[in-house]
């Protein structure tokens, strides 16, 4: 999508962080928004901050919450009539571990961070689709989807973050014959509400944790990224170049772990290689401007 002045976007958890970073870009571009958050206090903020403009609007829900996530959807296309781009962004750290015997916590971190992205796309991907006029969907996964985060508590935080990058996968290929983008964005340390110091943590990654914050990068610095992102339909959006190299590591890691020299039936060679081609021509094909 090239044109962003006079469209309308749905930022979720949009009222803080990287959210409001997005929801300042898309503003400056021209476009209207619709903010929504789960949290009083933050819509307040932001409210007091955007000054009454009438090209945004404001709308209090819990992205895990599927009927919630239907009203504020009717909501945004009975104010502004449309719904173009989606970012599905709202997300909360934490979660537990993978081994913690804990449910709760884990649950609330899954119906959040994965279940509100798919919320967010089954509910409004009808909508952007209906009017024809194209769009695109970014769902924020967060590095830490791609590369191990091995600090206390955020197992369940990586679980999620690994599957809305499988979902995000699988649906740029779904909607890429209907003319519609799709990104994953994929976030480093960004000053955002949702990054604090874990309990557990011991003093040595207490002190490298604070370092981080204090050098985190600025959320609307990330939002223009984005905005550059969905111009070029970029299947991945990732902000900070500090993770190339690992990332670089971790495939090589994967290539060897291949078996060497198998004989691999001509049947089953067959099947891959026209799952390959069909996936490339699914990524080549252009989206409605």
């Amino acid at each position: 999508m090239k044109d962003f002045s006079g469209r309308v976007a749905l930022v979720t958890g949009g009222a803080s962080g990287i959210g409001y970073g997005l929801v300042q870009n898309f503003l400056e571009q021209g476009m209207k928004v619709v903010v929504v958050d789960w949290k009083d206090e933050h819509l307040r903020e932001v409210r007091q901050a955007l000054g009454g403009r009438r090209d945004v609007h404001f709308v209090r829900a819990d992205v895990g919450d599927r009927e919630q996530v239907r009203s504020a959807a009717a909501e945004a296309v009975r104010v502004f009539g449309k719904i173009h781009v989606l970012c599905n962004n709202a997300g909360v750290s934490g979660g537990g571990d993978a081994e913690d015997p804990d449910f709760e916590a884990w649950d609330r971190a899954l119906r959040i961070n994965f279940g509100g992205v798919v919320n967010g796309v089954k509910i409004i991907t009808p909508l952007i689709l209906s009017h024809g006029e194209g769009g695109h969907i970014v769902n924020t996964s967060s590095m830490a989807g791609v590369v191990p985060l091995p600090l206390p508590g955020l197992g369940a935080y990586m679980t999620s973050k690994f599957a809305v990058r499988g979902f995000t996968e699988s649906l740029r290929l779904s909607l890429a014959p209907r003319g519609i983008g799709v990104s994953c964005l994929c976030p480093g340390a960004t000053r955002t509400r949702i990054m604090d110091i874990r309990e557990g943590t011991n003093e040595s990654q207490r002190q490298m944790v604070e370092a981080l914050l204090a050098s985190s990068m600025d959320p609307v610095e990330l939002g223009a990224m984005v905005v550059e992102g969905i111009r070029e339909n970029a299947p991945y959006i990732f902000t900070h170049a500090e993770f190339r190299d690992e990332v670089a590591e971790l495939h090589r890691a994967l290539e060897e772990a291949f078996p060497r020299g198998q004989n691999v039936p001509p049947a089953r060679q067959a099947f891959e290689d026209h799952r390959r081609q069909l996936t490339a021509r699914l990524r080549a094909l252009s989206v409605k401007d």
